[in-house]
């Protein structure tokens, strides 16, 4: 919508991770160095933690699009509100290798065969664990195991975690003892600076061709960083808001008061509307097993219904903007005639 308007040739803050937009803070760099250093051991786990948003996936999808594929096999898995088992049949799975029906000593059975088969070739095998704060000690366990497939002399199988850093609590439990024993480096990725998180908006946008329109002040890079605080995720949400914003109103430079309106337009979207607070304690008493299913299911049809509203605002923004630009653009004496349409 907005890309046109400014010149650009795609969408600068997407949510989805892109490898393609990556950004070499000085955190991220960081973690890169420890996840091609655990590359270049070809063992154990690397473990890299950072709050929702930080850019742990981004920054695995930029190693996985650098690595040599005549050397390495890799498997990503992003889903891991798994069971021990069926966390074991995904890891088969990703490594494309059939699943359905088998039993857990086939599984393993099979995934040994194809471990054993990659090494064969010159080639090692890599496991990147996604939202790893989902897994549950057993399952952790299980993932442990699988580093036991081993040759004489090295490893058959290395695994990266990463997670939010309620995943280093389950690292540090008494029962993670043999895990952290395989650990050959853990990073925690924080937030950017406020230098870091203007370089990292003006990063993205140069990206895709961005030369100056919009501009920025200062005023403006320090509203951002005041409601992302340097996560990039709340940065390209709120970032995106803020050139539909420019759009709609046809602005070419942005100071602090317009991000903050769009920050004030963000809060007021996320309120829960009236009638679906937090119950009192009466009513929780009343029904203790219906009220969290209960009261999700509300929270998700409001966001639900928040979506379409938004939606269709856009729609008729837009709509009435392209009548008022016909408007301006119709000469006096077509007016008769564009009132008739």
């Amino acid at each position: 919508m907005y890309e046109s308007y400014y010149g650009l040739s795609a969408k600068p803050f997407q949510l989805r991770p892109d490898p393609h937009f990556f950004f070499g803070s000085k955190g991220h760099k960081r973690a890169m160095a420890y996840l091609e250093y655990g590359l270049s051991q070809g063992e154990g786990f690397i473990v890299i933690t950072g709050e929702v948003g930080a850019g742990k996936t981004t920054l695995v999808r930029n190693l996985l699009g650098h690595i040599p594929l005549d050397q390495i096999v890799a498997a990503h898995i992003v889903n891991t509100s798994l069971d021990p088992e069926d966390t074991l049949r995904m890891v088969v799975s990703a490594f494309g290798l059939p699943y359905e029906g088998a039993s857990k000593a086939e599984l393993l059975n099979r995934l040994e065969q194809f471990l054993r088969s990659v090494d064969r070739q010159g080639k090692r095998a890599l496991l990147v664990i996604d939202e790893a704060q989902n897994l549950n000690a057993r399952t952790v366990e299980e993932l442990r195991m699988l580093s036991n497939f081993q040759t004489d002399d090295r490893s058959l199988l290395q695994t990266f975690l990463l997670g939010q850093p309620e995943f280093r609590a389950t690292l540090h439990s008494p029962t993670m003892q043999q895990l952290r024993q395989r650990v050959i480096a853990s990073y925690h990725l924080g937030p950017m600076d406020a230098p870091e998180t203007r370089a990292y908006v003006e990063h993205r946008l140069a990206t895709v061709g961005w030369k100056g329109d919009p501009a920025f002040d200062d005023s403006a890079h320090a509203a951002i960083y005041a409601y992302s605080g340097g996560i990039p995720r709340k940065t390209n949400t709120l970032m995106d808001r803020v050139l539909l914003m420019g759009y709609l109103e046809e602005l070419h430079g942005f100071t602090g008061a317009h991000i903050e309106e769009v920050v004030r337009d963000i809060s007021d979207e996320f309120q829960a509307p009236e009638g679906l607070g937090e119950p009192d304690a009466a009513s929780m008493r009343a029904a203790p097993g219906q009220h969290d299913l209960q009261h999700g299911e509300r929270r998700g049809a409001s966001v639900e219904q928040l979506d379409e509203r938004m939606m269709r605002l856009e729609k008729s923004i837009v709509s009435v903007l392209s009548i008022l630009k016909k408007i301006a653009a119709t000469p006096p004496g077509s007016q008769r005639q564009l009132d008739q349409e």
